[in-house]
Parts: C-alpha cells; sequence; structure tokens
C-alpha cells in the first residue's frame, strides 16, 4: 500500500522531471537557433521534424529517468542529482545531436534536409540518434560507484561506438546509404535508424552495472557492442530469408520506383528486437 509520504515524494520527483523536461525544450532551442520548433510542427506540418523532435523528447525521457532509477539517498539529496544529472543530460543530449549532423550524417546538410526538403528519412535518424543517446546516459547513471566523471566518459565512448557503427552499417550495405537518404529514402532511413538505436541499447546493458573498475565497465561494453556489429549483417540476412521470403531486402529498400517502406521498418525491428534478445540472452 502506498504511504502518503511515498506518495507526496513522488510527487516532488515528478515535478522536479516536469521541469527539466521544461528546461530540455529551451535548451534544444537555444543549441538549434535556426529552427522555428512551432512554425515546423503546426504551420508547415513538418513530420520529418515532428519524428526528429519527438525522439530527442523520447531520449530526454530516459536521460532524465536515469537520474531517478536506483536507491534513494534521502529525498533532498535525490532532488539534487535529478537535478545535477538532469541538466547534465540535457546537454549532453544537445550535443549529441550536433555530432550526428556533422559526423554521422556528414555528407549532406541535416538542417536543410529536415527543414528545407521535409525529408522523413533523415529525421528518423536523427530522432534514433537522440534515443540511443537516451539509452546511453541511462546506462552511463545507473548502478552505484559511478559520478559525473564516469558518466562523461561513457557518454563519449557511447558516441564514438555510435559513429562506429554508422560506419560499420554504411560498409555491410550493398548500396549508399547517405546517397539514398539524402534521395528522400525513407526505407534506407529506417533501416539506418534502426541499427543506431540497437547498438544504443546494448551500450546501455553494457553500463548498467555497479561501477568497479574503467577496465570491467569497458570490457562490458565492448563485448555488448561487438556482439551487436556481429549480428548486424546477420540480421539482414535473417530478414530477407525469413521475414521477407522470397524477396531481396536491398531490391525492396533502392532498386524499385518506390522504396518499400514496410521493409525498412522490418529491417529496423530485425536490429532492435535481436539487440533486445541479446541483452536478454547475455
Amino acid at each position: 500500500m502506498i504511504t502518503l509520504d511515498a506518495a507526496l515524494t513522488a510527487l516532488i520527483y515528478l515535478a522536479e522531471c516536469f521541469l527539466l523536461f521544461l528546461i530540455g525544450k529551451f535548451a534544444y532551442k537555444l543549441f538549434q537557433r535556426k529552427i522555428k520548433v512551432g512554425v515546423e510542427l503546426v504551420e508547415k506540418d513538418n513530420f520529418a521534424f515532428a519524428v526528429a523532435h519527438v525522439g530527442y523528447f523520447i531520449g530526454l525521457l530516459l536521460a532524465i529517468s536515469s537520474a531517478i532509477v536506483g536507491p534513494s539517498n534521502g529525498i533532498w539529496i535525490d532532488v539534487m542529482d535529478i537535478a545535477i544529472y538532469g541538466l547534465l543530460a540535457i546537454v549532453l543530449l544537445n550535443i549529441s545531436i550536433i555530432i550526428n549532423d556533422k559526423i554521422i550524417l556528414r555528407k549532406f546538410v541535416v538542417y536543410k534536409e529536415i527543414i528545407d526538403d521535409q525529408n522523413v528519412g533523415t529525421g528518423v535518424i536523427e530522432g534514433a540518434n537522440a534515443i540511443a543517446t537516451g539509452l546511453i546516459i541511462l546506462g552511463s547513471v545507473s548502478g552505484e560507484g559511478g559520478g559525473i566523471d564516469t558518466a562523461l566518459v561513457f557518454w563519449v565512448i557511447g558516441q564514438i561506438l555510435l559513429i562506429i557503427t554508422a560506419y560499420f552499417y554504411s560498409w555491410i550495405t550493398p548500396f549508399d546509404v547517405h546517397d539514398q537518404i539524402e534521395k528522400d529514402n525513407i526505407a534506407v532511413g529506417l533501416g539506418f535508424a534502426g541499427a543506431i538505436a540497437a547498438i544504443g541499447n546494448l551500450i546501455r546493458y553494457g553500463l548498467m552495472i555497479d561501477f568497479v573498475s574503467w577496465q570491467e565497465s569497458i570490457t562490458n561494453v565492448g563485448i555488448d557492442v561487438l556482439i551487436g556489429l556481429i549480428f548486424l549483417p546477420l540480421a539482414r540476412t535473417l530478414t530477407d530469408k525469413i521475414l521477407l521470403p522470397g524477396r531481396s531486402l536491398t531490391d525492396e529498400l533502392v532498386n524499385q520506383e518506390r522504396p518499400n517502406v514496410g521493409a525498412g521498418l522490418i529491417e529496423a525491428f530485425a536490429y532492435i528486437g535481436g539487440s533486445v534478445l541479446i541483452t536478454l540472452c547475455l
């Protein structure tokens, strides 16, 4: 049975989280000054931006929740921890969007694709990157023994691993991923986004242990991500043979007049579903 004290404590935590969401909203506008959020969402009905923006808030939800997970140290210490780690998460999440724009989707101007061209495939990838970063922050802050220093280092490691994932995914696909995304190929964008989210989930799993040493934590993450990278090409093959029997995934994505968005969604599910199964089996 929930006591009055527990209910009041939960309300305080909830109010603080809503405040952090509000701060996160203004932080996004500060980091993305050229984007008029209200205009894109309401006046232009920009679905590409809506997808990216929702991904940002999902990532923010995951990142903020990282400060709540775990044993309580007393309400006032908890409130301070939520504030400190919540604000840190907001800053890191917005920086990750810049990294996504400048490195992961480096071959074209993301602002132009999402705002001017309303390219949904690009919006999906930016949203997935925010979600993956939220998962990484969730893993970095969860558990005992760590602090702000470990959270920052693991965030940096996570961003490097997401960049490696992007390069690796481009290498295993038999077509130019960036070229297809720039052509507004939503199907390819979905598949790419699924790979990023899947690896983000594996990094989260590797970090969600009590911090004992750098070696142990980095080894855990390295093993999980290595398994995930090995699984990516396997998942593409399984998508061809099991989820799309009698069809070629590549043909469905790029070798027809209208790319098969459903096939891209199935590919993304294969990656994300596989990452969930891997975490359950490890």
